[in-house]
């Protein structure tokens, strides 16, 4: 007699996306699944031919399905986003994250956006107690919700199925009326001419409001950020007090900073 079947068998895992393939997937995703190669190329200030060499593992992946001239988003790719991005560069983050978390006391209030260093960081607050925390990302708010009579603010609007962010016109509204002791924001790109850069036009809208209503203003980015180009800056990059990375910045990013009075903290 043959043997029921099961149904536990492990699911295989997401595949592994590089920062540039990410970049590109945020790029395409933003602009609404599809894009010109072209465009991609311009966006990120690179050859088309890096571009064409950086889609095929994507689409090898079934991330993407390329036509010509062009490339568009499969169903499941935006699904993958964020759990991807929680899968890059885990060490880094944590290590950022531990230091952040180390400089918020109990009984403060702060910021948190949606990105995935921020995810990290929520899980390094788990142990603070009496928080007060305002954010747009489900992962945050499950993570410290119901913990040491923590407090956990957030909008409505809508929620974004592949990185589990909230964002509309009311996002804005709702933030309006506080001032916290810090926002904590998450990049996609730092370069020593634009500061520090978003792919998402909704998201720089967050990080500017959140940086407006916050009396300490910190950066949390992976040294893969350095170098990098987005499309959006979230706003000047002076007025943001203290980046914390994993290693130190390029000599033109380091000048930068001390231009912009932007404390960089190397977590260790």
């Amino acid at each position: 007699m043959n043997a029921p079947a099961t149904s536990d068998q492990k699911p295989a895992d997401p595949p592994h996306v590089s920062h540039r393939g990410m970049e590109i997937l945020d790029l395409i995703t933003v602009s609404g699944g599809n894009m010109k190669i072209q465009s991609i190329a311009s966006a990120l200030d690179v050859s088309e031919e890096t571009v064409r060499r950086n889609l095929k593992p994507l689409s090898a992946s079934g991330l993407v399905k390329r036509v010509h001239g062009g490339v568009y988003l499969k169903q499941s790719s935006t699904e993958l986003s964020f759990a991807q991005r929680m899968d890059e560069n885990p060490r880094p983050k944590q290590r950022i994250a531990a230091h952040i978390a180390g400089l918020i006391s109990d009984g403060s209030s702060l910021f948190l956006d949606i990105g995935s260093t921020t995810a990290f960081i929520a899980k390094a607050l788990r142990t603070h107690k009496e928080l007060l925390v305002v954010t747009n990302s489900v992962a945050v708010a499950h993570t410290l919700a119901a913990h040491n009579n923590n407090r956990v603010f957030m909008p409505g609007g809508e929620l974004r199925a592949h990185d589990g962010g909230i964002f509309g016109a009311q996002v804005i509204d709702f933030i309006k009326p506080f001032h916290m002791d810090f926002a904590v924001l998450s990049t996609a790109a730092i370069n020593a001419t634009n500061g520090f850069m978003l792919f998402d036009l909704e998201e720089a809208h967050y990080s500017r409001a959140i940086i407006e209503r916050a009396s300490t203003r910190i950066i949390a980015a992976d040294s893969s950020k350095f170098g990098r180009t987005a499309p959006i800056s979230i706003g000047p990059a002076s007025d943001v007090e203290l980046l914390v990375t994993d290693a130190p910045p390029p000599a033109d990013i380091a000048k930068a900073a001390r231009d912009w009075s932007t404390e960089i903290v190397v977590a260790g």
